[in-house]
């Protein structure tokens, strides 16, 4: 990472001499001594530097459910859950802690009042459920095994095509390129354009205070496009037969059919997300833990059969969305600290898969864990990710055709990492097949 003059969000002032600069040891530094209430670990200068696991590690031991007061011009404070048991407790508990986008919704930031985008993880029963019930056909058992071939045959395409002996950027040519095309199956939409969507998911999760993304109205602007692109392919489904992509899931059920503009947005954004950065940035962290890790790239090219549970530890590992947030819905008690309504709790999942009371050794990447699938990158409970089972679908078949083709994959350099505190992923990884 780069040196900056001054951090995106300022530090206090008192403790600004301290940091001479803004790299990973810096901060990390800064974290493992700064007072709790000093930090707010939201700030994406943490995260584009990937310095906040010390912090994580203070909260749990020393203040498992902590309000955060910093920055609270931005986000006017919030509960930081960051214990397995506890975020469990949330998460299972919609009855308590709402999702509901009028309350601000599932991010730490509230949704723009004058912008508000209803989507159904961003909403409670009983429309939460009926509005999901719409589209969960397209990641049931037959339609998963009906993508497999077409999932691998890309998969092979890409890799085909990749440079030897060259530096190239991984991310690029391989995380997008993979789930972009996966992403225009799912809605139907032309694979020429694909790169759209990708664009479209970027815009939708991007902090607007960080400089060179768009600004907030910039932003409106984007998705307001966005809307009409896709209004276009509604009017043509919502006249057609049925047909099984998204779309027409959506144009056709009556739970979804009638749906105002902003409604269509808000679940086009969850779908759009949803499909993309999960899968996308664990394609990327999945090459960069391996180049952390050699012993454990050893046991995969010595045991192939341990794609399977390294796909999971890979999910964990990386937790792709960092946290979800909640509105506490009344007054309650939560790991000891009263929480009152309207209450932000925002539950750090990268923090839960860390959770030593909860996992083994969870520091460790371990491809072959004895429960590879305990972790919470998918969430638990009503709002658990839909298409969970595609996501490690593709990255178990790209996993199988890297080692058909490649004896490693080399890490060239430090990734750049996206300055977000709730998409955990990756800008550009520069990396290099041997020729």
């Amino acid at each position: 990472m780069a040196t900056r003059p001054t951090a995106v969000f300022p530090f206090p002032p008192r403790v600004r001499p301290d940091l001479p600069d803004f790299t990973k040891p810096t901060l990390e530094a800064y974290l493992a001594k700064a007072p709790l209430d000093e930090v707010d670990i939201a700030d994406p200068i943490y995260w584009e530097a990937d310095a906040h696991w010390v912090y994580f590690k203070r909260l749990r031991d020393e203040a498992p459910v902590h309000f955060t007061e910093v920055n609270a011009e931005r986000h006017r404070g919030y509960w930081s859950v960051t214990r397995w048991d506890d975020i469990m407790a949330v998460d299972t508990n919609h009855q308590v802690y709402s999702s509901e986008a009028t309350l601000g919704g599932i991010t730490l930031f509230d949704m723009d009042q004058d912008f508000i985008m209803p989507m159904f993880i961003a909403m409670d029963p009983p429309k939460h459920d009926v509005q999901r019930k719409a589209v969960n056909p397209i990641v049931s058992g037959p339609n998963l095994a009906a993508f497999e071939g077409l999932i691998r045959t890309r998969t092979q395409e890409v890799l085909d095509s990749l440079p030897r002996g060259e530096t190239f950027d991984w991310v690029d040519r391989v995380s997008i390129e993979l789930t972009s095309r996966m992403l225009a199956t799912l809605f139907d939409w032309p694979q020429e354009h694909r790169r759209k969507l990708t664009y479209w998911s970027d815009v939708s999760t991007a902090d607007p205070e960080v400089p060179g993304n768009p600004t907030k109205e910039e932003r409106q602007g984007i998705l307001m496009g966005m809307l009409q692109e896709f209004m276009a392919l509604w009017n043509e489904r919502v006249n057609s037969e049925p047909k099984g992509d998204l779309v027409s899931m959506l144009a056709h059920n009556p739970a979804t059919r009638n749906m105002p503009p902003m409604e269509f947005m808000g679940n086009l954004v969850l779908l759009i997300v949803g499909g993309n950065d999960t899968t996308r940035n664990s394609i990327s962290g999945g090459v960069y833990f391996l180049n952390k890790n050699p012993g454990e790239y050893d046991k995969l090219r010595a045991n192939p059969a341990l794609v399977e549970p390294m796909v999971s530890e890979i999910i964990r590992y990386q937790t792709p969305l960092a946290h979800m947030r909640r509105t506490a819905l009344e007054d309650t008690i939560l790991g000891g600290k009263r929480i009152h309504k309207g209450d932000k709790v925002v539950m750090w999942y990268v923090s839960g898969n860390r959770d030593e009371r909860a996992l083994e050794k969870p520091d460790a990447f371990i491809i072959d864990r004895a429960r590879p699938r305990q972790h919470m990158s998918f969430g638990f409970g009503i709002h658990r990710c839909v298409g969970n089972r595609l996501a490690e679908l593709q990255l178990k078949i790209l996993w199988e055709e890297i080692l058909k083709r490649f004896d490693r994959i080399e890490l060239v350099e430090e990734p750049e990492r996206v300055p977000s505190g709730f998409v955990k992923g990756y800008k550009s990884m520069m990396v290099r097949i041997p020729a």
